[in-house]
């Protein structure tokens, strides 16, 4: 993974160095991404789940993780034998329909139209004869 080797941050000056194996951490963060498995059911042949939790933060607050992204991007185009960016878009009847529909106002006016059906319509269900008992007011 060349691509990787080239965004990998340097340790930080000082202090001990660096114990636990970056490629490791990167084969954790890679898991549990690709999996959408929960932090604690990370295998134990990774690097812990905290270390890896935290490089996951780390890396995601100083842009590493886009930095790779980026990396592997242009890799797998070039591999593919094509242009690094894409220089071509295909927008069709359906997509451009559904953007002059959207936004703000139409999605605003099609909650309270849901407001207003529910508060017409009858209650049913389980509980429906019974209501809620009054307090009465001690004269």
């Amino acid at each position: 993974m060349g691509a990787c080797r080239a965004c990998d941050p340097a340790a930080k000056p000082g202090g001990n160095k660096r114990t636990v194996d970056v490629r490791e951490v990167m084969n954790g963060v890679m898991y549990v991404l690709s999996t959408g498995c929960q932090w604690r059911a990370l295998p134990k042949d990774l690097a812990p789940k905290s270390t890896v939790h935290d490089y996951l933060i780390l890396w995601s607050c100083d842009g590493t993780l886009d930095r790779i992204h980026h990396a592997l991007y242009v890799a797998c185009r070039e591999q593919a034998e094509r242009e690094a960016s894409p220089t071509a878009a295909i927008i069709d009847s359906q997509s451009v329909k559904g953007a002059e529909k959207g936004g703000p106002a139409s999605i605003r006016m099609a909650m309270m139209r849901a407001k207003r059906s529910r508060a017409r319509r009858p209650r049913s269900g389980r509980y429906a004869g019974f209501a809620a008992p009054r307090h009465r007011s001690s004269r």
